[in-house]
């Protein structure tokens, strides 16, 4: 069972439609007992960051979310849900992440090449660069994924898992132990991103 936090931020249906798509048996909750029952949990987020946190604070899913973490279960951050897993986030301020993953979110404004289209959105590349992380054993590098994204994870070179080049490399998904982000969106990246699902759910 695939727990999606449900905390007024994110693309669920599609979601739980790509799960579902796999095999997987999902549920889409708010409910502390529900999300720790879980064996998977992802944490999905569009939008803001401060509204984000803010968010996941005043439903207390902040703590069902580290509490999945210190468990050991697989837990994916995806989009802004990647990025709540940081420490710290410059989006229209500084703001306090989760704390997951070493690091901090910044602009991609002023880092990437002032020609390229901001957000970055389209299908790119991804450069796997931690061979052994588990969400890409069945990836190989090259293979396209699909991004929407303003921001970006800098100064978690320890965490890294791949890259996408954007005129400069961009973090592109990160792991620490059972902690895992995609700064791309699994559910819209056809196959490949089916793939990654897939690996997330069973371990290998």
């Amino acid at each position: 069972m695939v727990g999606i936090v449900d905390y007024g931020v994110g693309n669920l249906f599609s979601l739980k439609s790509s799960f579902e798509s796999i095999g997987q048996e999902t549920v889409v909750s708010r409910e502390p007992q529900v999300i720790m029952g879980a064996d998977q949990v992802i944490l999905p987020g569009v939008g803001a960051f401060e509204d984000a946190v803010r968010k996941l604070r005043e439903t207390g899913m902040d703590k069902v979310v580290r509490d999945v973490a210190a468990s050991g279960k697989p837990l994916m951050g995806i989009c802004l849900g990647m990025q709540l897993l940081f420490e710290k986030s410059f989006e229209y301020g500084e703001h306090e992440g989760l704390g997951l993953i070493r690091g901090s979110i910044r602009p991609l404004a002023g880092a990437v090449d002032n020609r390229l289209k901001i957000p970055h959105m389209g299908w790119n590349r991804l450069e796997i660069v931690k061979k052994d992380c588990p969400i890409f054993r069945d990836m190989k590098d090259g293979e396209y994924v699909y991004f929407v994204h303003s921001y970006y994870g800098t100064d978690c070179d320890a965490d890294t898992a791949a890259v996408t080049e954007y005129s400069i490399p961009v973090t592109a998904a990160v792991q620490r132990e059972n902690v895992f982000g995609c700064q791309f969106h699994p559910e819209k990246s056809g196959t490949a991103g089916l793939k990654i699902l897939r690996a997330f759910c069973t371990p290998g």
